[in-house]
């Protein structure tokens, strides 16, 4: 296993260091994950910020917030330029857990299993509303 850096982590705020930590914390991974924040960046920053940190360590790989927030529209022109490069935007913390796990995958293909593997931790619970006496009773009146 190798603690190497495999993909970038952008999105708004602290959004990347703070599900990097998570992701340390769980597994001891998180050094796999490098991020990059757009606050107070344009979008060119925001552009020129991930393309230097994907060229300087070799990464192919990049995980954003937001689908059409600025880091994931910033990626994807920063994209154009860099061959085979892989974008999964809306990463949550099941996704990345799984990147940072497959060790047996290339990047492109553990950043493919990692987005079905966020896709299906995902789920909506209900509640169901607490019977009250009435409901109890039985006495048929409606």
């Amino acid at each position: 296993m190798s603690d190497e850096a495999r993909a970038v982590v952008a999105g708004h705020a602290d959004y990347a260091v703070g599900i990097i930590s998570a992701v340390e914390q769980i597994t001891g991974r998180g050094s796999r994950l490098v991020p990059v924040s757009g606050t107070g960046r344009s979008a060119a920053e925001i552009e020129e910020a991930i393309r230097t940190t994907m060229i300087d360590r070799g990464l192919k790989v990049i995980f954003t917030d937001l689908q059409a927030g600025s880091c994931s529209m910033a990626a994807r022109r920063m994209m154009a330029g860099l061959e085979g490069a892989v974008l999964v935007c809306g990463a949550n913390l099941p996704t990345l857990l799984d990147f940072v796990l497959a060790d047996d995958l290339s990047p492109q293909d553990a950043a493919l299993r990692a987005l079905e593997r966020g896709r299906s931790a995902m789920t909506m619970l209900t509640s169901r509303p607490k019977p009250t006496s009435a409901d109890a009773g039985g006495s048929g009146a409606r």
